[in-house]
């Protein structure tokens, strides 16, 4: 049986709580008429961006097989590249420098998502690593 990563959790873990955080305690802001702006928008795709990053790593733990896992974590670091990207680069943000869409959404979902992706790149090393020395 082979050695599970560690990466594989973490990226299930950091995933989940990019798409949790992203529509409640690191989420844009909620506007009391019922209005939403860009940044609701950006929150929606980090929630998706999130729950495909949490599949990642869930396929990741199940599978045995190291070239799947591969492509597992690869397909993982490009998604994690795609949320660096949304909030404030494909979606816009509130203009206000103070908003919580850009002083806490934007930083923290960044800040994860870079992690994400290191994890992910250490997963691809550690399985290439392996899958060669079984070879």
């Amino acid at each position: 049986m082979k050695k599970l990563s560690v990466s594989a959790p973490a990226v299930l873990i950091l995933g989940a709580v990019i798409a949790i955080g992203s529509v409640s305690f690191l989420g844009p802001c909620v506007h009391d008429d019922g209005n939403f702006g860009a940044c609701h928008w950006a929150g929606q795709a980090m929630l998706g961006i999130g729950i495909l990053l949490a599949l990642e790593g869930a396929a990741a733990m199940i599978v045995r097989d190291g070239k799947v896992r591969i492509g597992l974590f690869l397909s993982a670091a490009l998604t994690a590249v795609l949320g660096l990207l949304t909030p404030g680069t494909l979606i816009g943000l509130c203009g206000m420098a103070t908003m919580r869409c850009r002083a806490l959404m934007q930083p923290a979902m960044r800040i994860l998502c870079v992690i994400t992706l290191a994890l992910s790149v250490i997963g691809i090393l550690l399985e290439r690593k392996q899958t060669e020395s079984k070879a």
